[in-house]
């Protein structure tokens, strides 16, 4: 298995570099990956301590930053690096103040695992979620340096837990501490004779609980709501916008604001959205002094104000779902007390399932679904604050995950 890994892994090599010439998404991890090894020669001396932090994309380092926050402010003599093997964590926050360098990891060959070793020369690393390279994580094995992952969530299908998985599921055990989401993980882990293990819950709890503590204020959308009811849809794709805006342009004359961020923000995308879109609408990109309450839909054709936008809201449509994309994060707007709905696909997703259970979570698989719960939510105060209820409990019943990792980590 470890020969057709490798050789693998470097035909996969290959056809990313010709894939690139096509691919802008791959084109930028091509070209990062280039300059890995000369930017942690430039930043990191033999002599330093360091924290290295390994998230897959964006959603896993949101998951980690409250640990690496608080890591951060309590071992102020370490540097720290940061890496990332998808564009999309990458492009978005490789100037993160929480790191001394931000790099791609390189692609998982013996060779690239023992020079990135040689020029970090950790003395702790931290995984997030799933990220199981084999080779680099043999190669920390050897060299005994303390690893942990954190947030983990296993499923049944992944090849660890399969006959032809053996090599994938011994790198596993270079981890000398997993904290796990849930038991179910766990079970799985003990499957392979993997025992270091706790359950800590996920640590997103612990950073959307964050979300309380700062100031979430955006004049810009305070002007535009006008204490009105508001509706926010974060981090759509086109499967949800088929969903949702029939209902939008139905409704436009009703008293209702609602904001929209897409996932995809590129001005072809954006503007191939607005032709969709009957009502008067105005984008991020695009405002000015105008008077907002002649618009009913803003467009946030911009990242990093999502989070705050789901303080404004009374109902929340959260994106990913309705397709194969992967759901977005439902704790985001469930920090703040308000209903949620999503699409029909969230089996990989235990707080979804939990939320839904609970009933502070719906999900539709059709517009007729979409339009029959919308309208119950908006003409039913009692009914949102119920739900609403639900989904702030279940925030502050499983915070703690940040607390329990910090115990373990003794240095």
């Amino acid at each position: 298995m470890k020969v057709f890994y490798n050789i693998g892994i470097y035909i996969a090599g290959v056809f990313i570099k010709i894939f690139a010439v096509f691919n802008p998404k791959l084109k930028l991890g091509v070209a990062g990956r280039k300059d890995t090894f000369y930017l942690l020669k430039s930043a990191i001396d033999e002599n330093d301590n360091v924290f290295w932090f390994h998230c897959a994309s964006l959603g896993e380092y949101e998951q980690g930053l409250p640990v690496f926050e608080a890591l951060k402010e309590k071992y102020l003599d370490f540097k720290i690096v940061l890496s990332f093997f998808s564009p999309s964590g990458y492009e978005i926050r490789k100037n993160a103040d929480i790191a001394d360098i931000v790099v791609y990891l390189p692609l998982d060959t013996n060779k690239n695992a023992k020079r990135f070793l040689d020029l970090v020369n950790p003395t702790y690393v931290i995984f997030v979620k799933y990220e199981i390279w084999p080779n680099l994580l043999n190669e920390i094995k050897k060299r005994k340096i303390n690893a942990i992952l954190i947030s983990a969530l296993f499923r049944e299908n992944q090849s660890f837990f399969k006959w032809y998985g053996t090599f994938m599921s011994k790198a596993i055990f270079a981890f000398k501490h997993i904290f796990t989401q849930d038991e179910k993980s766990k079970q799985l882990l003990e499957t392979i004779e993997y025992h270091n293990v706790t359950i800590s819950g996920d640590t997103r709890f612990d950073r959307v609980s964050n979300q309380l503590k700062v100031d979430n204020s955006l004049p810009f959308l305070e002007q535009f709501i006008n204490d009105k009811l508001c509706f926010v849809f974060g981090s759509t794709w086109p499967e949800d916008d088929k969903l949702y805006i029939d209902f939008i342009n139905n409704n436009s004359d009703k008293d209702v604001k609602y904001v929209i961020a897409p996932h995809n923000i590129k001005p072809n995308y954006i503007a191939s959205y607005k032709a969709q879109l009957k009502g008067k609408y105005i984008t991020f990109s695009e405002m000015n002094s105008e008077n907002f309450s002649d618009y009913n839909i803003f467009i946030l054709d911009t990242i990093g104000y999502l989070s705050k936008a789901y303080s404004y809201a009374d109902i929340a449509y959260v994106g990913g779902g309705a397709g194969s994309t992967g759901l977005h994060n439902i704790l985001e707007p469930a920090v703040f007390g308000i209903p949620i709905i999503i699409g029909k696909n969230y089996e990989k997703f235990p707080e979804a399932k939990a939320l839904l259970a609970s009933n502070g979570l719906v999900s539709v698989n059709s517009k007729i679904k979409f339009d029959k719960i919308v309208a119950s939510l908006i003409n039913n105060v009692s009914k949102r604050k119920a739900m609403g209820t639900i989904n702030e409990n279940f925030i502050k019943e499983n915070k703690g995950a940040v607390n329990q990792i910090l115990d373990y980590i003794r240095i």
